[in-house]
Formats: structure tokens, sequence, C-alpha cells
């Protein structure tokens, strides 16, 4: 989307030297790449990953040790030992990426660059989620120490004209031989292409400086960036954050809800605490035919889907006068009528108590992983159908942000296929 004004304080993309694994010294690059850091949420996927490849990404992004401090150490070391054994190697011409994923019918391309921070002053980046201090903390303490940013925020523009600059030198660029080319376990194909000629960067980054992006995914990671840059005040490389940058106009996103698992909320008692607030009617299952009639009921008003029992409850026609009461009215209507908004003030605030903390709320990309942790563990899944695209851009445009973890945008770029040092 271009914005009036923006032409002379749009984004800003540069290029720089990617930091890549050495296709020889690993198993394979599949093998190395994980999804990124908060879709990695599950004991058991962190263990497979790590056991794929002694030097799966993971280990970086996700650093296993008992204490923060010790975690971050230990990444910022196992970082200095690939680096220093040739896993890691720096490619030698700074460059911008054309990253491409493709999955049946499904093909995404975009542009990996260092993004210039500034655009946050000046409006140009719109994020449209809150974001929670602690996970920011733990993000600048693993991004101080390794002095690196490990993964790309995913962000997206509008490009009014599909042959423009950009998108011409992108669609060029995809018909050369990649640097690398990789299937991941879950059937993505990804292949990757470095820019380094110098008219073709510049064109590019010259028809993006007319550009306003969205953050499509990566709010914590971009809140990161910020505070990091306020850290150092000499101007340089902690002035730039890692982002892939997809022009939705050619490559449409999918939009997909997080879900809610609340650990210590007993289904039993997340369901007597509705009444007599919310409609509760069981659903029929399986778990699609149950999302199925979550989505029908989303179209026309305030729906969830509660399971955790083997059954599935389908919450929907929330009491107006509990809405005025619960649910803040200095924001546009659009934003008092996101399910995501009246599920953290009504639901877990008033009704059920339960504060937004990691030990009582997990956010989980994953519609049957959630289902199967309530059930395991006797807690509460809370199911949500996504939001309209639409609706977020407008949101963000009036700089409107909406609860956290209220949207997944996708397909996410895999980690581990280009990094960027902050020492080079």
């Amino acid at each position: 989307m271009t914005t009036p004004g923006i032409e002379e304080h749009g984004l800003r993309l540069i290029p720089f030297h990617g930091l890549r694994f050495v296709p020889e010294r690993v198993g394979s690059l599949a093998a190395v790449t994980s999804p990124p850091y908060d879709v990695v949420v599950r004991p058991d996927g962190l263990n497979h990953l790590e056991s794929a490849d002694p030097h799966n990404i993971v280990r970086l992004i996700l650093p296993q040790a008992g204490t923060p401090d010790e975690r971050n150490e230990q990444a910022a070391r196992t970082l200095r030992d690939w680096l220093a054994e040739g896993v890691l190697r720096t490619d030698p011409e700074p460059a911008l990426y054309v990253y491409e994923q493709r999955k049946g019918e499904l093909l995404q391309r975009g542009i990996i660059g260092a993004l210039a921070l500034s655009a946050a002053d000046a409006g140009i980046v719109l994020p449209h989620e809150d974001v929670m201090p602690q996970v920011v903390a733990d993000r600048a303490g693993l991004m101080r120490a390794t002095a690196a940013n490990l993964e790309p925020l995913l962000l997206t523009y509008r490009g009014e004209d599909p042959d423009g600059t950009a998108a011409e030198i992108v669609e060029a660029t995809a018909g050369r031989t990649p640097l690398l080319a990789t299937t991941t376990e879950d059937g993505f194909r990804h292949r990757l292409w470095a820019i380094t000629d110098p008219a073709e960067v510049e064109a590019v980054t010259r028809d993006l400086g007319h550009r306003q992006a969205l953050i499509a995914d990566g709010h914590h990671r971009w809140a990161t960036y910020l505070r990091l840059q306020a850290e150092h005040h000499a101007p340089g490389a902690w002035d730039f954050g890692l982002v892939l940058l997809v022009d939705t106009a050619r490559y449409p996103l999918q939009v997909r809800a997080i879900h809610r698992m609340l650990h210590r909320l007993p289904l039993s008692e997340a369901l007597a605490a509705l009444d007599p607030g919310f409609r509760v009617r069981t659903v029929d299952g399986p778990l699609p035919a149950a999302m199925a009639a979550l989505g029908e009921a989303a179209a026309t008003g305030n729906a969830f889907l509660l399971t955790g029992d083997g059954r599935f409850h389908l919450v929907t026609d929330p009491d107006p006068a509990l809405l005025d009461r619960t649910v803040r009215h200095d924001r546009p209507e659009a934003w008092r009528r996101l399910d995501a908004t009246v599920l953290h003030a009504t639901l877990l605030d008033a009704l059920w108590h339960v504060p937004d903390t990691p030990e009582h709320i997990g956010y989980i990309h994953d519609t049957e992983a959630t289902v199967e942790m309530a059930e395991r563990h006797g807690g509460t899944a809370v199911l949500l159908h996504p939001v309209r695209e639409e609706v977020v851009r407008d949101l963000a445009r009036q700089g409107v942000t909406m609860p956290r973890k209220s949207t997944s945008f996708g397909p996410k770029p895999a980690t581990g296929l280009v990094l960027r040092s902050l020492d080079a």
C-alpha cells in the first residue's frame, strides 16, 4: 500500500551479508531449519528438531538451559562455534534475497533485507497486535547475546501495479539458478536467490521507498529490534532489522487464528462461568466439523469453541449488557467486536479471572495440538475463527492494535535459511 507523503520517508530496505549454513557441513538444509520460535510450542516438537541435525537452528532460537542468562550464553557460544567450524558462512557480497515458498498450488515470493527501524517512528511499518513485555525481554536477551537477527519478520505491502519494479525484479530473479533449494518435512519447497547487482538493488529499494508495510508475523521481534536500537546510541547495524517483505497484491497471505490453551482452568468451570452471559451448546465432531460450525457462527457474531473433555462446546450470543460493561469504549466499534477482544476482556478477565501469563495461557497455532494438550492435561482449549485481513489492515491504519496473538499470517518463512550478523 502507498500512502501520500511516504515517498521521501517510506520503507528503506538495504542489502546485507547473509549468514548461511554451508550445505557440505550439515546433514541437509531441510534438517537444520525450523518454524519460527513461537510456533515450536511443544517439547516433543523441540526435541524432534534438535534430533533432526546437531546444527538445527532451534539450538540458537530456543536454547535449553536452566536460566535465561545461561540460555542466551549457550546460544551465543553455539553461534561462535558454528562460525569457527565453518558450519555457518557469511556471503561475500551484500545482497537482497528473493525467497520463495511453494507447496502444491500455493506460491509465495518476497524479498529479504535489512529494514531501517526509523520506519517505526514515521508510521511506515504498522503493527496490528499488542505484545507481551516478558517475551520482548526474552528475545532481547537472546539477540543481545548473539548479536544476530536469527529469523526474519514477515511484513506485507500492497504493490498497486503487479508489474512494478520490485515485482519485476523478484520474478526475473526467480528464473535464475538459486543459491539453495530444499524441501522441509511439511512439504514446502524453499528456494533462495541473491540480488547483488547494484542497479537491481537500487531499483528495488527505490520502489519500496514509496511503500508502507503491515507486520504480518513477528510483533515481538519488531518490538525487540526497537528496544535494542534504543540501547545503541551510535548509528550502525542495530538501526536495521531482518525482514521478509511480501507483496500481497501478487501473493495474498493466508490468515489463521491463534488458539488459547488455559492450563489451570478446568473445562467444567469455564463452561459454568458462561451462564447466563453466553449461549452454550454442544456441536458434533470430529474437529473439522466442529471448526466448520464455529466458522458459520462467527459469520454472524462473536463465537468460540471450547473443548478438553472429548466434546465440542460452541459459545455464542454474548449478552450485549455484559459486553458493554466489560469491553472498553475508547476504541473503534470494529475493535470492540473482535473475537479476541471479547475473549480477553469479557471471558478471560471478567468471567474466568485468568491472568495473561505463560503459566496460565498458552498461545498455540495448531488446532489439533491445542485440543490434544487440553485433553491430556485437563485444561480448557479455546479455539477461534480467523479475522479477515481487511479488518486487520483497517485497524492498523487507524493506529489501533488488536489483542496480542490475534492472527497468524502465513505461510511463515522457514528459520535458518539466511541470518544476519550484527557484528559484520
